[in-house]
């Protein structure tokens, strides 16, 4: 499962071996500065948005990669029964994170923090 690590100016998202495989990717880093909100989603597959581009998405169970939709681009990493927190990026390469948390309502206030 994915995890956010916060320092006072960067916000890391640190993925699984597995996680880069199916993301096709290594892990993120975003300046803080960059945040334009932050929201807890009850559902994070339902919440997830667009198409997958790439990464893996197993209906119903696991969603990890890139999604584009009309809102932009989103990384998504998500799985059944996690609520998620989405943060909304300015001026990097993703426009938005979705990752799941299973207290998503005190990593969204962390990192509002």
């Amino acid at each position: 499962m994915a995890t956010i690590d916060l320092s006072t100016d960067t916000i890391r998202v640190r993925l699984t071996p597995a996680e880069k495989l199916w993301a096709l990717r290594g892990d993120l880093a975003f300046p803080r500065a960059a945040v334009r909100t932050v929201t807890v989603e009850p559902d994070g597959l339902r919440a997830t948005r667009g198409l997958r581009a790439p990464g893996l998405g197993l209906p119903g169970l696991r969603k990890v990669g890139t999604w584009l939709g009309r809102a932009g681009r989103e990384f998504v990493s998500v799985h059944a029964d996690q609520p998620a927190v989405r943060i909304t990026l300015a001026g990097q390469r993703y426009d938005a994170l979705l990752i799941g948390a299973d207290d998503a309502a005190a990593l969204a206030e962390a990192v509002r923090g």
